[in-house]
Protein backbone atom coordinates (compact mmCIF):
# COMPACT_ATOMS: atom_id res chain seq x y z
CA UNK A 1 0.00 0.00 0.00
CA UNK A 2 1.35 3.48 -0.83
CA UNK A 3 2.47 5.77 1.97
CA UNK A 4 -0.07 8.41 3.05
CA UNK A 5 0.12 11.49 5.24
CA UNK A 6 -0.68 10.71 8.86
CA UNK A 7 -3.56 13.21 9.10
CA UNK A 8 -5.10 11.78 5.91
CA UNK A 9 -4.98 8.29 7.40
CA UNK A 10 -6.63 9.49 10.63
CA UNK A 11 -9.41 11.03 8.54
CA UNK A 12 -9.93 7.95 6.36
CA UNK A 13 -10.00 5.79 9.50
CA UNK A 14 -12.92 7.83 10.82
CA UNK A 15 -11.02 9.24 13.79
CA UNK A 16 -11.42 12.92 12.92
CA UNK A 17 -11.26 15.40 10.07
CA UNK A 18 -7.89 16.16 8.48
CA UNK A 19 -7.79 19.55 10.20
CA UNK A 20 -8.51 17.97 13.59
CA UNK A 21 -5.92 15.30 12.80
CA UNK A 22 -3.32 18.01 12.30
CA UNK A 23 -4.19 19.46 15.71
CA UNK A 24 -3.89 16.03 17.36
CA UNK A 25 -0.47 15.56 15.77
CA UNK A 26 0.81 19.00 16.80
CA UNK A 27 -0.38 18.43 20.38
CA UNK A 28 1.48 15.12 20.61
CA UNK A 29 -1.59 12.86 20.87
CA UNK A 30 -0.46 10.54 18.04
CA UNK A 31 2.14 7.77 18.15
CA UNK A 32 3.57 5.84 15.20
CA UNK A 33 5.31 2.59 16.11
CA UNK A 34 5.51 3.69 19.73
CA UNK A 35 7.01 7.14 19.04
CA UNK A 36 5.16 10.45 19.44
CA UNK A 37 4.93 12.23 16.07
CA UNK A 38 4.46 16.00 15.82
CA UNK A 39 5.55 16.60 12.21
CA UNK A 40 2.59 17.24 9.89
CA UNK A 41 4.49 15.91 6.88
CA UNK A 42 4.88 12.43 8.41
CA UNK A 43 3.81 9.60 6.10
CA UNK A 44 2.72 6.13 7.20
CA UNK A 45 1.95 2.75 5.70
CA UNK A 46 -1.36 1.71 7.33
CA UNK A 47 -0.69 -1.96 6.54
CA UNK A 48 2.65 -2.00 8.37
CA UNK A 49 2.80 0.87 10.87
CA UNK A 50 1.19 0.82 14.32
CA UNK A 51 -0.71 4.09 14.79
CA UNK A 52 -2.19 5.07 18.16
CA UNK A 53 -4.09 7.97 19.70
CA UNK A 54 -4.11 8.06 23.50
CA UNK A 55 -2.85 4.44 23.52
CA UNK A 56 -5.73 3.25 21.33
CA UNK A 57 -4.77 1.39 18.13
CA UNK A 58 -6.24 2.99 14.99
CA UNK A 59 -7.25 0.83 12.03
CA UNK A 60 -8.66 1.73 8.64
CA UNK A 61 -12.44 2.13 8.46
CA UNK A 62 -14.18 -0.81 6.81
CA UNK A 63 -17.77 0.42 6.58
CA UNK A 64 -18.60 3.92 5.40
CA UNK A 65 -21.20 5.53 7.65
CA UNK A 66 -23.25 8.66 6.91
CA UNK A 67 -25.45 10.13 9.65
CA UNK A 68 -27.67 13.18 10.10
CA UNK A 69 -28.04 14.53 13.65
CA UNK A 70 -30.33 17.26 14.95
CA UNK A 71 -27.79 18.87 17.30
CA UNK A 72 -29.24 20.24 20.54
CA UNK A 73 -28.04 23.47 22.11
CA UNK A 74 -25.10 23.07 24.50
CA UNK A 75 -23.18 20.43 22.52
CA UNK A 76 -19.90 21.08 20.71
CA UNK A 77 -18.82 19.53 17.42
CA UNK A 78 -15.23 18.95 18.51
CA UNK A 79 -14.33 15.28 18.95
CA UNK A 80 -11.97 15.93 21.87
CA UNK A 81 -13.31 18.51 24.33
CA UNK A 82 -13.32 16.99 27.85
CA UNK A 83 -14.96 19.96 29.57
CA UNK A 84 -17.97 20.06 27.20
CA UNK A 85 -20.74 17.79 26.01
CA UNK A 86 -19.80 16.54 22.53
CA UNK A 87 -22.15 15.50 19.73
CA UNK A 88 -20.56 12.04 19.53
CA UNK A 89 -22.10 11.28 22.93
CA UNK A 90 -25.51 11.32 21.22
CA UNK A 91 -24.68 8.56 18.71
CA UNK A 92 -24.03 5.02 19.93
CA UNK A 93 -22.60 3.04 17.01
CA UNK A 94 -19.44 0.88 16.74
CA UNK A 95 -17.90 2.86 13.87
CA UNK A 96 -15.69 5.88 14.47
CA UNK A 97 -17.28 8.97 12.94
CA UNK A 98 -16.63 12.70 13.06
CA UNK A 99 -18.67 15.84 12.35
CA UNK A 100 -18.53 17.54 8.97
CA UNK A 101 -18.01 21.26 9.49
CA UNK A 102 -18.96 23.36 12.50
CA UNK A 103 -22.13 24.24 14.34
CA UNK A 104 -21.41 26.37 17.38
CA UNK A 105 -22.37 25.38 20.92
CA UNK A 106 -25.38 27.70 21.11
CA UNK A 107 -26.77 26.66 17.70
CA UNK A 108 -28.99 23.70 16.87
CA UNK A 109 -29.96 21.70 13.83
CA UNK A 110 -28.54 19.63 11.02
CA UNK A 111 -25.09 18.13 11.38
CA UNK A 112 -23.65 15.45 9.10
CA UNK A 113 -21.27 12.91 10.66
CA UNK A 114 -19.26 10.34 8.74
CA UNK A 115 -16.07 8.29 8.58
CA UNK A 116 -15.66 9.14 4.89
CA UNK A 117 -12.69 11.50 4.82
CA UNK A 118 -13.15 12.41 1.15
CA UNK A 119 -16.77 13.42 1.64
CA UNK A 120 -15.77 15.46 4.70
CA UNK A 121 -13.14 17.29 2.66
CA UNK A 122 -15.52 17.98 -0.24
CA UNK A 123 -18.24 19.40 2.01
CA UNK A 124 -15.88 21.41 4.23
CA UNK A 125 -13.54 22.86 1.63
CA UNK A 126 -14.51 26.39 0.46
CA UNK A 127 -13.80 25.50 -3.19
CA UNK A 128 -16.89 23.25 -3.21
CA UNK A 129 -19.84 25.58 -3.68
CA UNK A 130 -22.82 24.09 -1.79
CA UNK A 131 -25.73 25.63 0.08
CA UNK A 132 -26.38 25.67 3.82
CA UNK A 133 -29.74 26.96 5.04
CA UNK A 134 -30.57 28.33 8.49
CA UNK A 135 -33.56 29.62 10.43
CA UNK A 136 -32.78 32.68 12.56
CA UNK A 137 -34.73 34.23 15.46
CA UNK A 138 -33.75 37.78 16.47
CA UNK A 139 -33.92 39.84 19.64
CA UNK A 140 -35.90 42.63 17.95
CA UNK A 141 -37.57 43.38 14.59
CA UNK A 142 -35.16 43.77 11.69
CA UNK A 143 -35.70 46.37 8.94
CA UNK A 144 -35.84 45.19 5.33
CA UNK A 145 -32.85 47.42 4.59
CA UNK A 146 -30.71 45.51 7.07
CA UNK A 147 -31.65 42.21 5.42
CA UNK A 148 -30.73 43.67 2.02
CA UNK A 149 -27.28 44.59 3.35
CA UNK A 150 -26.80 41.04 4.60
CA UNK A 151 -27.93 39.65 1.23
CA UNK A 152 -25.41 41.75 -0.68
CA UNK A 153 -22.50 40.96 1.66
CA UNK A 154 -20.93 42.66 4.65
CA UNK A 155 -17.29 43.47 5.54
CA UNK A 156 -16.10 40.91 8.06
CA UNK A 157 -12.76 39.57 9.30
CA UNK A 158 -10.66 41.46 6.70
CA UNK A 159 -12.88 40.31 3.84
CA UNK A 160 -16.49 40.54 2.66
CA UNK A 161 -19.18 37.90 3.02
CA UNK A 162 -20.54 36.43 -0.20
CA UNK A 163 -24.04 37.28 -1.35
CA UNK A 164 -26.78 35.28 0.39
CA UNK A 165 -30.43 34.44 -0.13
CA UNK A 166 -32.75 35.69 2.62
CA UNK A 167 -36.47 35.06 3.15
CA UNK A 168 -38.19 37.12 5.84
CA UNK A 169 -40.72 35.05 7.82
CA UNK A 170 -41.77 37.63 10.42
CA UNK A 171 -40.34 40.88 11.87
CA UNK A 172 -37.98 38.85 14.08
CA UNK A 173 -37.44 35.69 11.98
CA UNK A 174 -35.81 34.91 8.65
CA UNK A 175 -34.23 32.09 6.66
CA UNK A 176 -30.80 32.53 5.12
CA UNK A 177 -28.93 30.41 2.55
CA UNK A 178 -25.13 30.68 2.55
CA UNK A 179 -22.47 29.26 0.24
CA UNK A 180 -19.64 29.76 2.73
CA UNK A 181 -19.03 29.07 6.40
CA UNK A 182 -17.00 31.63 8.30
CA UNK A 183 -16.80 31.20 12.08
CA UNK A 184 -20.10 32.34 13.67
CA UNK A 185 -20.85 34.12 10.42
CA UNK A 186 -24.60 34.64 10.82
CA UNK A 187 -24.27 35.90 14.39
CA UNK A 188 -21.55 38.35 13.27
CA UNK A 189 -23.62 39.53 10.29
CA UNK A 190 -26.64 40.18 12.49
CA UNK A 191 -24.52 42.16 14.97
CA UNK A 192 -23.17 44.22 12.06
CA UNK A 193 -26.71 45.45 11.30
CA UNK A 194 -27.47 46.25 14.96
CA UNK A 195 -29.38 43.17 16.10
CA UNK A 196 -28.75 39.94 18.02
CA UNK A 197 -29.42 36.27 17.29
CA UNK A 198 -31.58 34.56 19.92
CA UNK A 199 -31.87 31.18 18.16
CA UNK A 200 -30.01 29.75 15.19
CA UNK A 201 -30.95 26.45 13.58
CA UNK A 202 -29.45 24.81 10.48
CA UNK A 203 -32.15 23.07 8.44
CA UNK A 204 -30.33 22.02 5.26
CA UNK A 205 -26.92 21.18 3.81
CA UNK A 206 -27.04 20.81 0.03
CA UNK A 207 -29.78 18.20 -0.62
CA UNK A 208 -29.91 16.94 2.99
CA UNK A 209 -32.82 18.35 5.02
CA UNK A 210 -33.50 18.21 8.74
CA UNK A 211 -37.27 17.89 8.16
CA UNK A 212 -39.05 16.34 11.17
CA UNK A 213 -36.01 14.80 12.89
CA UNK A 214 -36.39 15.59 16.61
CA UNK A 215 -33.71 17.48 18.53
CA UNK A 216 -31.05 15.11 19.86
CA UNK A 217 -32.10 12.34 17.45
CA UNK A 218 -30.16 10.98 14.48
CA UNK A 219 -30.66 8.80 11.42
CA UNK A 220 -28.64 7.28 8.59
CA UNK A 221 -28.66 8.99 5.22
CA UNK A 222 -30.73 7.17 2.63
CA UNK A 223 -28.99 5.82 -0.49
CA UNK A 224 -30.77 8.51 -2.52
CA UNK A 225 -29.48 11.24 -0.19
CA UNK A 226 -25.93 9.88 -0.31
CA UNK A 227 -25.86 9.72 -4.10
CA UNK A 228 -27.43 13.15 -4.43
CA UNK A 229 -24.96 14.71 -2.00
CA UNK A 230 -21.92 13.16 -3.67
CA UNK A 231 -23.15 14.18 -7.14
CA UNK A 232 -23.63 17.80 -6.03
CA UNK A 233 -20.15 18.16 -4.55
Amino acid sequence: MPMVRLQKFLSSAGVCSRRQGEEYIKKGYVKVNGEVVIELGTKVDPTRDRIEIDRELIKEAQNRVYIVLNKPEGYVTSCKQPEDKIVLDLIDIPERIFPVGRLDKASTGLLILTNDGLLHHRISHPSHDHEKEYEVVLAKPIPNGALKKMEKGLPMMSTKTRSAKIEKISPTRFRIVLREGKNKQIRRMVRKVGNQVIRLKRIRISNIRLATLAEGQWRYLTEKEKKGLINML
